[in-house]
């Protein structure tokens, strides 16, 4: 059982917790650890190997089963999706297998519902029938694509005799194969499965693809092939992942840990992509041997614990508070771990690094000023590095300024709520059982501010920013982590794009915690631009929708418009731990948080740096993300 410390007082160094523990940190991420390769390719679990396959051979499998299987053997449980006529026999399939039908509202929420749970769970799948539901989907699929989410996507399609017949059957579009041209742009791999001989294999390899790569996949599964009976590849031996080179992995980890050695004031930045591989323990095992203190970054916020003695804060470039950006930007030896460098994670690329200074480890690849080295999987690299590294006195000289316990909020009679309160009561009611779900917009400006005291409690679409998408992720959530409650944080405009899914989480019995700002409309475009009637919406009673979409008594609804209220509504959700809560907060069309108000400044004074990239080679501060940023 994972450690947790006494915040009464904040610790003056990580020996005062280590020395509780003999020597185990407190922090240790609670997950399953990281497999001995690397950690890059397989975080939650290794592939079946031969001799597993052939003790769960089925002599009646067909291609649905066959794919449920290896569906169920990469950890998915629940199935996202919407039913129709292609996809029926499929459905009937899953229902008697062990994985559970999760029937969404509509496509695009299934999609987004399996993108939160593949972010907990390591991997998600939704099921959807042809053309109207695939190109439904679709925004969702280029969400994960973008983000580096394994998203496995199965889509029902015409039988296969009419295909080759030619036929204008119902949800065509163009011709057959439009669809699937369209997912190939979006994918890392795509097959559509006409023949119950090569089926399997097939199957195989595009699953093997979306967990390796950490990428969503596309399986188009025409009508009568569903039932159509298949046996086992006739070799299936997987491939493995590509390995790191080891002269230049030895190389590598020997010139940073000799640069680690010299530097007075070095620093560790940890980026999205140690979110996306598992290897949050793997870094935390560095930080803490080699003494250093860590800064993250808003796509990667909590995948170190916030609570940790070594934080420092997150970092945005110009937007950082203070403290962090100094720590960060006069760094001597900053190493930069998996970071993306996009706009909303540099403040509008207002960050001052100096590469010189800087260690770039990411997208298979490692970056030394000058020096530059190929075939260096992450994993190994940090793995290998912790293991070479000295411990430093730095921390006792220079010590971090640690994540401070959160003061309870104390409302004030009478008065209005406003952004920055509201924030600041979130802040202090969410605790480490909680999932924080911050919607582009105000909420995610506002989320640098918030303490996640338990690594990976933190969710956020930074990068692709598709608005709507928090609360059917929180569906997936609360499925792939049921000991966590998903509290979503989301604006009017973005829920009224999704505010159905609501009637699933409730359907589901789970015990979210949704908080709508209600502030009449488009904020962040308010801030950024010239306000107009196009940031209007219409006015909804947010608080009544629960008792619309519930018949059972499985949910609350409050609307809150003064602090008073607020500080009742989270004791109700606090005391209501096994219902759906939704809590309408009223706020003015203009209040926002203090990270809006920089982002509309910086936005309307046109201050971003501008950047020169190459197109045709990808710069290690930007191929994290592999060729989804580099096309």
């Amino acid at each position: 059982m994972c450690y947790k410390p006494d915040i009464s007082r904040a610790p003056d160094t990580l020996q005062h917790f280590l020395d509780r523990k003999g020597g185990l940190s407190p922090y240790s991420i609670r997950r399953s650890e990281t497999p001995p390769g690397g950690g890059d390719s397989h975080p939650r679990g290794e592939f079946s190997s031969r001799e597993q396959k052939e003790a769960s051979m089925n002599p009646q499998d067909t291609i649905s089963s066959y794919l449920l299987r290896r569906l169920h053997e990469r950890g998915i449980g629940h199935l996202f999706g919407v039913p129709g006529d292609y996809v029926l026999d499929f459905l009937d399939e899953v229902i008697a297998s062990p994985i559970r039908w999760v029937g969404n509202c509509n496509e695009l929420n299934a999609g987004y519902a399996a993108d939160g749970y593949a972010r907990l769970n390591g991997a998600g799948a939704a099921l959807v029938t042809y053309g109207v539901g695939g190109l439904s989907i679709l925004n969702a699929v280029a969400g994960a694509f973008a983000e580096h989410v394994p998203l496995i996507l199965v889509n029902g399609a015409p039988p296969a005799r009419r295909r080759e017949a030619g036929a204008l059957v119902h949800h065509l579009v163009a011709n057959y194969y439009l669809q699937l041209e369209i997912f190939k742009k979006l994918t890392v791999d795509a097959a559509i499965l006409t023949d119950p001989r090569t089926a399997p294999a097939e199957i195989d390899r595009v699953i093997e693809r979306c967990i390796a790569e950490k990428l969503p996949v596309y399986l188009e599964l025409p009508a009568d092939m569903a039932k159509a009976p298949c046996g086992e590849p006739a070799a299936r031996d997987v491939a493995a992942p590509p390995s790191s080179d080891p002269e230049a992995l030895a190389e590598c980890v020997a010139e940073v840990a000799a640069l680690f050695d010299r530097a007075a004031h070095p620093l560790l930045l940890a980026g999205v992509e140690l979110l996306r591989y598992g290897l949050g323990e793997k870094t935390l095992r560095l930080v803490e041997g080699a003494e250093v203190p860590f800064a993250t970054m808003l796509g990667s916020k909590s995948v170190l614990p916030e609570l940790h003695p070594q934080f420092v804060g997150l970092y945005q470039g110009g937007w950082s508070r203070e403290a962090v950006r100094r720590q960060v930007e006069e760094s001597d030896c900053l190493l930069a771990l998996g970071v993306w460098m996009t706009d909303l994670d540099t403040g509008l690329f207002s960050m001052n690094l100096d590469p010189r200074r800087m260690i770039s480890a990411g997208g298979g690849q490692v970056r030394i000023g000058s020096h530059f080295y190929p075939r260096i999987r992450l994993g190994d690299f940090i793995g290998q590095l912790a293991a070479s590294v000295r411990p430093r006195s730095y921390l006792a000289s220079h010590p971090a300024e640690p994540y401070r316990p959160k003061a309870p909020f104390v409302p004030e009679a009478g008065r209005a709520l406003t952004a920055p309160r509201l924030y600041e009561a979130l802040n202090g009611f969410l605790d480490d059982g909680m999932v924080l779900l911050a919607e582009p917009g105000d909420a995610f400006c506002a989320a640098p501010d918030f303490g996640i005291e338990e690594a990976e409690n933190f969710i956020v679409q930074s990068y692709y920013c598709s608005i709507g998408y928090c609360t059917p992720a929180a569906l997936g959530v609360a499925l792939a982590r049921s000991g966590k409650r998903p509290v979503v944080l989301t604006g009017d405009g973005a829920f009224q794009m999704t505010a159905q899914e609501v009637s699933t989480l409730i359907r589901e019995r789970c015990p979210a915690i949704i908080v709508v700002i209600n502030n009449d409309g488009y904020l962040i475009e308010r801030v950024l631009h010239e306000d107009g009637p196009y940031n209007d919406i219409q006015r909804w009673r947010y608080a009544e929708l629960p008792g619309i979409f519930d018949r059972e008594g499985q949910s609350v609804g409050l609307q809150v418009e003064t602090e008073e209220e607020l500080a009742q509504a989270l004791r109700t959700a606090s005391r209501e731990g096994d219902k759906l809560v939704l809590i309408e907060a009223c706020l003015p069309n203009r209040d926002c948080s203090a990270g809006l108000e920089r982002l509309g400044r910086a936005f309307r004074q046109g201050t971003q740096k501008k950047l020169q990239i190459n197109p045709n080679a990808c710069d290690s501060s930007f191929s994290a993300a592999g060729p989804s940023r580099c096309a």
